[in-house]
């Protein structure tokens, strides 16, 4: 949903049809040369017209299928006369498509009113409308309008528009015969955008909603209004404004309801239940290629969830996952070969768009032979290479734990006569910073960040495996399995799972930059490089719905479930977890008192002392799956 640069217009080059595939340098494809433009205001059941742009070939020696796009981000430039540089990958615009791009309801060109994630329902009556609606209106429209088609529909879109193509294949129209949801944003409660693990994820959300502003006038061109700030210091910007309410008022105005929403739904309500689509894939009758990244900061959760979900209730539906070694989108974009210091020996991005995009498409869309797919093609990190698995996680997966040991070892055997904690003190006021440089956003490359400016702090736990004698391979998600105690009545637990790189790492010092963020030099030699973190809010052990106050003092168990990984630790490298209770600003403080956190008081944010416990009854470690050679 959310891509977030110092300015913040780039999302809309990230996320917006024509500018799916920003690089810095176009191809020579001309648009112009290859299509005709044709605009149209599709009549919806309900009346409301959606402003629709439509490129049919001028080639008119086949049939061409549909491949439409469905966005809240635009879809410039408007007018006939007037081509974007680019309607989707070259090698899609090269093979001949119909391209459909749809601002939907209540953006931009189109009539109507604009509903956050729209939800889908259950029971509609001949003049109710949602997203499956509007996308089946639309194919009727254009399947009797537009000529020398097919009568084949493919659908793909890339975060929000991720989010429409998987709402737009539930009791899917019958020409619908491909559809490929890109980091969609499929629960923003639960792992997308909004929320993790019950923590409000403000820097990513503060940027997102400084750009995306609500629209008194849909139907005329709208833009948005950046706040401007005279600082590259998020972390001090954002602590000084205060609580979120505060900030919400100080900061943004009070002028965009849309962040107003996100901050005050604090609990799995019915706002956000109604907006799950988890539960509602049914009825998806195409294939489907879901696409996500390993390091995606806004939706890695929600291609995991829709492809399990659509798996789950669609039995005999082609369902297909792929994950690279990318950024949000980035597969659309860049060529994948490197992530601030992370260097994937190969251009990913290319492979992707050429071996498993386009054939995808060709395939089901103009009955094209093509190679078979895998019903997951992943790429695991540290080893570098492309693995085809027929389900994910692979079934040869074995469960184990990483225990954490008493003096800071991390190891697979439940350490013997284990006793006793660790312990720090965490002060909301001073909370733990998510990278060791100064950013007022969120950089990409924070997910594959050096993490040894966190490991000097006195509020951060360490635990370190021996050096590896062989390869490990995991492959899954990573699940934490804490027991903790605090002296507060509520506190995160923020789980680091790191691949730290020997000390004698051959290899230059690396400079690479970050999203707009000039990323400090990085010596390889002891390299702490992050796989896979997030927080977990304690008051929500029990229920997502009814969160409940800790007793300070007394030993809890704390289980959670962070997105999947599919990285090799290699041999000569060790496994490293950090434990903490803040990641400021990617995550909004925690007061560490039991109380309703967006208008939390100064005197509420307190000082609390927290254990983690490796004592016999009290094992604490880091369940993942392993896939034995």
């Amino acid at each position: 949903m959310r891509a977030f640069s110092k300015t913040l217009l780039s999302l809309v080059l990230l996320l917006a049809p024509v500018g799916l595939l920003a690089q810095d340098k176009p191809p020579a494809y001309d648009v112009r040369e290859h299509y005709t433009k044709y605009e149209y205001r599709i009549p919806m059941r309900d009346g409301v017209r959606l402003f629709t742009a439509v490129y049919v070939p001028k080639n008119q020696s086949q049939k061409w299928p549909f491949l439409f796009n469905r966005t809240p981000y635009g879809i410039g430039p408007y007018g006939v006369e007037n081509y974007p540089q680019r309607l989707a990958t070259l090698e899609l615009m090269q093979a001949g498509y119909i391209f459909v791009n749809q601002d939907v309801r209540g953006r931009n060109m189109s009539e109507g009113k604009f509903v956050e994630e729209s939800p889908y329902k259950d029971n509609k009556g001949p003049k109710d409308t949602d997203e499956t609606t509007d996308m089946y209106d639309t194919i009727e429209f254009l399947l009797k309008t537009v000529p020398d088609n097919n009568g084949r529909v493919g659908i793909w879109g890339i975060s929000y528009p991720g989010f429409y193509t998987a709402a737009s294949i539930i009791d899917s129209h019958p020409a619908i015969k491909a559809a490929s949801p890109q980091a969609p944003m499929v629960d923003l409660f639960r792992g997308d955008d909004a929320y993790h693990g019950g923590a409000f994820m403000l820097n990513a959300n503060y940027g997102f909603y400084n750009f995306f502003q609500p629209q008194k006038n849909p139907t005329e061109e709208q833009k948005g209004l950046e706040i401007r700030h005279n600082t590259s210091n998020g972390y001090d910007l954002l602590l000084k404004a205060g609580n979120i309410q505060d900030i919400d008022r100080k900061l943004l105005g009070g002028r965009n309801p849309l962040f107003t929403d996100q901050s005050r739904h604090t609990t799995m309500d019915a706002f956000w239940k109604q907006r799950d689509l988890v539960p509602r894939m049914k009825n998806v009758h195409c294939a489907v290629l879901t696409v996500g990244g390993w390091f995606d900061a806004e939706d890695l959760q929600g291609p995991l969830s829709l492809y399990k979900a659509i798996g789950d209730l669609n039995p005999g539906t082609v369902n297909m996952l792929v994950e690279g070694p990318w950024v949000h989108g980035g597969w659309s974009r860049y060529d994948g070969h490197k992530l601030g210091n992370a260097d994937f020996a190969q251009n990913t991005g290319d492979f992707y768009r050429t071996h498993i995009l386009l054939p995808f498409f060709e395939k089901y869309l103009k009955d094209k032979t093509t190679e078979e797919l895998p019903k997951a093609y992943v790429y695991e990190t540290g080893t570098n290479v492309w693995r085809k698995y027929d389900a994910w996680p692979p079934a040869k997966a074995a469960k184990k734990t990483l225990y954490l040991e008493p003096g800071g070892g991390l190891g697979f055997a439940a350490p013997a006569n284990a006793t006793g904690y660790d312990e720090y003190v965490s002060d909301p006021n001073h909370p733990v910073p998510f990278v060791g440089y100064q950013t007022l956003d969120v950089p990409q490359e924070y997910m594959v960040s050096d993490q040894r400016f966190a490991e000097t702090r006195p509020d951060v736990l360490v635990y370190q495996s021996a050096v590896l004698d062989e390869d490990v391979t995991i492959a899954g998600p990573v699940s934490p399995r804490l027991f903790v105690s605090t002296s507060g009545t509520d506190s995160d637990w923020v789980v680091k799972l790191i691949d730290v790189y020997p000390q004698n790492e051959p290899g230059e010092r690396r400079r690479r930059a970050g999203n707009d963020v000039a990323v400090p030099e990085t010596d390889l030699a002891g390299w702490e490089q992050l796989i896979r973190g997030e927080p977990f809010r304690a008051k929500f052990r029990h229920s997502w719905e009814n969160p409940e106050a800790m007793v300070p003092g007394k030993v809890e168990e704390i289980d959670f479930t962070m997105p999947d990984v599919n990285h090799t630790f290699r041999r000569g490298h060790r496994i490293m977890v950090q434990v903490q209770s803040s990641w400021f600003p990617l995550v909004d403080r925690n007061p560490q008192t039991f109380t309703d956190i967006p208008t939390a008081k100064p005197e509420e944010f307190k000082k609390a002392t927290e254990r983690v416990y490796h004592e016999k009854g009290h094992l604490s470690g880091i369940e993942v799956l392993v896939v034995e050679p």
